[in-house]
């Protein structure tokens, strides 16, 4: 059994493919996870590759219950809202407090696919194949912590338009020809209804409130090193931006990570990631009308949003 498969990456593109080639799931707002179920343990691991067992405990003891002695599923952990819908930062906050705290059924695990089986390597079988084992586990309906990601039946243009309209992140398209090829590539495929990418946090300017941040200064990934995309001021309350700026604080640093000049920033070893929503990008390369949403720890593998892989997306 392997002790750590790297996950599939879905490549994002500006519509979705059609044809009966392709699979769609919703896209869910959350922590990519691996549950692996092995003799004698589970373990949990993130995107990164770090065991995050004790933060999804639940999760992990249900899995033991799915009745397979070895398997691995990959899958997101999310919070839901009262719409349904998953909500990143109503997951982040439930990870962040004690288990006392929240009720433990509050976070769930979509399962979207299997990669491994009772002794047998699923990652070179078609996803149809795999799909059809994962459904005789995690069956649609079931109503425990670990869920069916299920399959949507319907054309790629008009699910998108629906998944949109309910106010959902965005779709996934899948062949259903391929086999689980790790990283990014084109036989998974994402869809966003608001972009929504990672960043570094690269400093902050102070606010006018007390203590407070008034914007995040925010990079991505260009080669080997990082470039300014722009500020983001919004998407925290008072007592939020407080928070993070304590937190912020504490890594500051003389030697900025990027090429700027700004007076009255402070800068901050690139160390956090802050994951947000924008509406476009500007001709100069900056983030338009970007909200931050929370922050990623990059032990989860958080994707950090990389200007020449995605050529072609409105830059």
């Amino acid at each position: 059994m392997p002790a750590r498969i790297e996950p599939c990456v879905a490549t994002l593109v500006d519509k979705p493919p059609n044809g009966p080639d392709w699979a769609f799931e919703v896209k869910w707002d959350g922590y990519r996870l691996a549950v692996h179920v092995e003799p004698g343990r589970v373990r949990i691991i993130t995107r990164g590759g770090f065991d995050w067992t004790d933060r999804f405990a639940p999760i992990a003891t249900e899995a033991r219950q799915l009745g397979h002695p070895t398997m691995i599923l990959d899958g997101e952990a999310v919070v839901l809202d009262d719409k349904g819908r998953s909500d990143f930062g109503m997951l982040q906050r439930a990870v962040g407090r004690k288990p006392s705290l929240h009720d433990p059924r509050e976070i769930l695990f979509f399962a979207f696919d299997i990669l491994y089986l009772d002794g047998r390597d699923l990652s070179r079988v078609p996803l149809s194949e795999r799909r059809r084992l994962l459904e005789s586990i995690v069956v649609a309906g079931r109503a425990g912590v670990i869920r069916l990601s299920e399959e949507v039946v319907a054309e790629g243009e008009e699910f998108f338009r629906i998944a949109c309209e309910h106010g959902l992140e965005g779709i996934v398209a899948k062949r259903r020809d391929k086999p689980y090829r790790s990283g990014r590539r084109p036989d998974w495929q994402k869809i966003k209804c608001v972009r929504s990418d990672s960043f570094v946090i690269v400093g902050y300017e102070p606010s006018t409130m007390p203590g407070a941040i008034g914007r995040l200064l925010l990079a991505a990934r260009k080669g080997e090193g990082l470039v300014y995309i722009g500020g983001c001021g919004t998407g925290w309350t008072y007592q939020e931006s407080v928070k993070l700026r304590e937190l912020l604080d504490t890594i500051v640093t003389d030697q900025p990570a990027v090429a700027l000049r700004r007076r009255g920033a402070v800068f901050t070893r690139p160390v956090l990631v802050a994951e947000a929503e924008y509406r476009a990008w500007t001709q100069d390369g900056k983030l338009r009308h970007p909200s931050f949403k929370g922050l990623r720890a990059l032990e989860d593998g958080a994707g950090v949003f990389n200007l020449e892989e995605n050529r072609g997306m409105g830059l």
